[in-house]
């Protein structure tokens, strides 16, 4: 029986390959990146935190064409609506990220409803603008919610309703979040971010592949030529724009159950630019680029920035000391409080010498190795003849 084909591109058996691959490699993520000295929790965290982040902007900017310079807005409601369950409920991490999706999909068909009634740049500055109002709001008017440049923390005080039903009740001075008593800590921690993020995956894969994905994609080819045509677009744009919203506050919400804690500085306009980087850094339009995107990124931000004057000295103490302290001065400039140096060059280098991002490196690489392979069959052919 011939496989069944999705409908964009690929056979469903592919996908079903491509999945299991890419949650294999999501969940050894902890043995294989500690090879690059990656493979502790935080990070691990932040990386599929930040990366079910990217998949959802991706399916707004990278499919439909929609750049948002606000989406951390969201990021912003979901990690409140965690929180404030988690004060108000119980620090199951569940009931959380359900609110967290909830308020963040009504802030993104309010704030989409108004910002897609204009296309291109003046969409974007309209989402900024959004998401800038909110955090000023999140430090003025909206204290008693947010409680201001504090932030909202989980209390012992706090009423936590179901569990006082269960008598169960957290005491603790700092309660953590759980999992059906499993605290979200560490590596238990990770995983439970790691399943969330094959599952954003999946969806996103899904939305792909499905007919709703070939109008986004046709929305980003020509969507003036599709409005001559006498289609309605609006009612697909903004289901993107609410889809891709949902996404940015579960992974709000990822955060504040990792750590039980809503700040406004996660929606600030460089949270924003950031998960834009993360997604063209990948590969904007494809499914795997802005997961790749971001675990560079966090990357950079963790290890690279780690290094301080002391770890040079140590990794250059071979050499004499006018040479050791040139290098150190050199290689200061791009690690440590320098490491935003750095991926700026590695950016400013994959957009002109790939703008599809990594991705398009991965695919060059494949066709060299292919034509090559291919070169060499055809050589021994023509030998055998």
């Amino acid at each position: 029986m011939a496989p069944t084909v999705s409908a964009i591109g690929g056979s469903a058996r592919t996908d079903f390959i491509f999945m299991m691959l890419f949650a294999a490699a999501v969940l050894t993520a902890p043995f294989w990146a500690s090879f690059i000295g990656a493979g502790y929790p935080d990070l691990l965290q932040k990386w599929a935190i930040y990366g079910l982040f990217a998949i959802g902007f991706n399916i707004l900017f990278g499919l439909t064409g929609y750049l948002s310079f606000g989406h951390a807005a969201f990021l912003g409601i979901g990690s409140y609506a965690a929180v404030w369950s988690f004060k108000l409920l119980t620090m199951n991490v569940l009931p959380a990220i359900a609110f967290a999706i909830l308020f963040s999909a009504l802030f993104a068909l309010a704030i989409g409803y108004i910002s897609l009634r204009r296309t291109g740049i003046y969409f974007s500055i309209l989402t900024l603008a959004f998401a800038q109002m909110s955090y000023n709001l999140a430090y003025s008017v909206l204290t008693p919610i947010t409680n201001g440049e504090t932030g909202l923390k989980v209390i012992p005080t706090d009423p936590r309703i179901l569990e006082e039903l269960a008598g169960v009740r957290n005491t603790a001075v700092a309660p953590t979040t759980s999992l059906f008593g499993v605290e979200m800590t560490g590596y238990p921690g990770f995983y439970f971010c790691a399943v969330i993020l094959i599952i954003g995956f999946f969806i996103a894969m899904k939305i792909a592949r499905s007919p709703f994905g070939t109008m986004l994609k046709a929305i980003k080819s020509n969507q003036t030529r599709m409005n001559y045509t006498g289609f309605n677009t609006r009612p697909y744009t903004l289901a993107a724009f609410v889809i891709s919203g949902m996404y940015a506050g579960m992974a709000g919400a990822l955060l504040a159950s990792t750590d039980p804690l809503a700040g406004a500085e996660r929606m600030q306009w460089t949270a924003s630019g950031e998960v834009v980087l993360m997604t063209i850094l990948g590969g904007a339009g494809t499914l795997l680029g802005p997961v790749l995107g971001a675990a560079v990124i966090k990357y950079f931000e963790n290890i690279f920035s780690a290094f301080n004057e002391q770890v040079l000295n140590a990794m250059f103490s071979f050499l004499p000391e006018v040479l050791k302290e040139g290098a150190v001065a050199v290689a200061g400039l791009f690690v440590g409080e320098g490491w935003h140096l750095t991926l700026g060059v590695v950016f400013m280098l994959i957009v002109i010498f790939l703008p599809g991002g990594i991705m398009e490196g991965i695919r060059r690489v494949h066709k060299l190795f292919k034509r090559s392979d291919g070169s060499s069959r055809s050589g021994a052919a023509a030998e055998s003849a």
